[in-house]
């Protein structure tokens, strides 16, 4: 059988009794050993200085009720036994010390004595596994009820009772969930990344950075994220949401940090600034890469010390925010260029988290596709659904590299409300579906030159334009603007062969250009004005 240690301190008030009475008293300590079912091999006891007497006595009654028990003697020279941090660096340096052998060894962590802080830090220090063993707490025998009184075994490992572990598990899911407002996505990186996002949300005060493309959901992430730590009583004050692009010159210093009257001209009264706004609560500095390396330099500065000069004051402010910083830069560039400063990047670089676009996510339009139908209809009263089939050919071209989503879910949501808008009875069909389809598709076309739109991308794919020589590209692209100017096939061959026409040299304009398109796959449906590519 392995060897049972306790590890305690030494109760300098509720083991201190004195003369034959104190066998009549509960003593938390030396009641352990007179417990004849708790067979206790070593006792580990912490004590201060100045407790040899108090020691020696119950030393003394632990060898008169369990003479097997060995008694080692621990001490902690602590100056102030409330000091939080001095009372955990002490007992942390015994742990690594202590040369524990749980193989042979049983330890049990003894809570019932000690100062609040003591027992908090032997808590603390067993849950890290530091103290690789269970709780035990002690306490007295009820009235009129004989010795010892009673004690319990707590084991931390919540493995082991089935009912806790399911709780905790779910309470995780939920906290995932609820950051990823209740869409069920099913990207496993997007996933594996929300689950870091809750653990460091609600371990860690220090500031969080999210990159990731415009449109990409940062914003929504970081309020997200204040709502979770409100639910949980960590956050009390106000999310404070500031676009750093729309900052400009000296307005951007009053805006973030205030200003007293009279600093500048117009500066008529007062102004708290936004960090003060945040004060308790949390701010999120949206395109924190667009700031000014002097507002850079003081938002650094009120990150580590919480203190920053508003504009025109003569005393220093304060405001005790959490920080969330989102970006669509990659600010290693920025700062390789000089254009933000590398100390401040290295602050904001702690927990870094990279969202993917929309495009990256294609297992994760249709959950959000749904999203946005129910938000759709909890913003104006209205369900809407689509029909299968339109359900089907929207999809199909959402999730196919046709589908550029350079906004990413703010295209997704504008589209939705589109067809939601032009929904007949609130069910959206296929053409609904083929005019957003068109829309889109004219949205995302890349643009050339003086803004002019390089019609091939709009019918072809990358890859097959790049096989198109660059002479038959040129002529391909004229051809593709008569046809979508045209009302029809035969209207569209007639502008482009006229001068065969009017020399009798072509018999059927309409069949010559129908052949023209189908040496580039391409058939007058999907170029007729209107007309949408059709990605099925």
């Amino acid at each position: 059988m392995k060897r049972r240690v306790v590890i305690g301190f030494l109760g300098t008030v509720m083991d201190a009794a004195d003369g034959p009475a104190r066998w009549n008293r509960w003593r938390p300590t030396v009641s352990l050993f007179q417990h004849e079912e708790l067979l206790i091999d070593r006792l580990d006891l912490f004590h201060g200085d100045g407790a040899d007497r108090l020691l020696d006595r119950v030393s003394d009654d632990i060898a008169q009720v369990s003479p097997e028990t060995t008694v080692r003697r621990h001490r902690l020279a602590l100056k102030d036994p409330w000091d939080f941090e001095e009372v955990y660096s002490a007992l942390h340096g015994f742990a690594r010390a202590y040369p524990f052998d749980p193989e042979a060894e049983d330890y049990l962590i003894h809570l019932t004595t000690g100062t609040h802080v003591a027992q908090i830090c032997m808590f603390l220090l067993t849950e890290a596994r530091y103290l690789p063993g269970r709780l035990l707490q002690a306490s007295p025998p009820g009235h009129n009820r004989p010795q010892p009184g009673r004690y319990s075994i707590i084991d931390l490992d919540l493995s082991r009772y089935d009912r806790i572990a399911t709780r905790f598990q779910a309470e995780r899911t939920e906290a995932a969930s609820f950051l990823k407002s209740g869409i069920a996505t099913r990207n496993a990186a997007f996933n594996r990344m929300i689950d870091e996002i809750e653990q460091v949300a609600i371990r860690s005060r220090a500031p969080l950075l999210l990159m990731g493309p415009t449109g990409a959901g940062k914003s929504r992430l970081a309020r997200r994220i204040y709502d979770l730590r409100r639910l949980r009583h960590q956050i009390a004050g106000d999310f404070v949401e500031v676009n750093c692009a729309t900052l400009r010159g000296s307005m951007a210093m009053s805006a973030l940090f205030g200003h007293r009257k009279g600093a500048f001209t117009g500066a008529q009264t007062d102004r708290p600034g936004l960090l003060r706004a945040a004060d308790r609560g949390m701010l999120f500095l949206d395109e924190i890469g667009e700031l000014g390396r002097d507002e850079q330099a003081m938002i650094l500065r009120a990150i580590e010390e919480r203190r920053f000069l508003p504009v025109g004051a003569d005393a220093e402010a304060t405001s005790d925010f959490q920080l969330i910083a989102g970006t669509n830069r990659d600010l290693i560039d920025a700062v390789g260029r000089g254009d933000f400063r590398e100390d401040l990047f290295a602050r904001l670089n702690l927990w870094t988290f990279n969202l993917p676009g929309l495009k990256d996510r294609p297992e994760d339009i249709e959950p959000n596709l749904d999203f946005e139908l129910a938000r759709v209809a909890e913003i104006h009263g209205v369900r809407v659904t689509f029909n299968r089939e339109a359900r089907s050919r929207f999809l199909r071209f959402a999730t196919s590299p046709a589908a550029v989503w350079s906004g990413n879910f703010r295209d997704l949501s504008a589209s939705v409300t589109r067809m939601a808008t032009f929904a007949v009875q609130g069910r959206i069909g296929e053409r609904e579906v083929a005019d957003e389809i068109g829309r889109l598709t004219a949205l995302w076309r890349p643009r050339s030159g003086a803004g002019a739109v390089d019609p091939l991308l709009g019918v072809l794919g990358p890859a097959e334009v790049d096989a198109i020589d660059p002479f038959d590209r040129v002529q391909l692209a004229h051809v593709i603007e008569i046809c979508r100017a045209s009302a029809s096939l035969s209207a569209a061959s007639r502008h482009l062969f006229a001068v065969s026409r009017g020399r009798k040299k072509s018999s059927n304009d309409a069949d010559r250009l129908r052949k023209y398109l189908a040496r580039f796959g391409l058939e007058w449906d999907r170029l007729r004005p209107g007309s949408a590519p059709d990605t099925a």
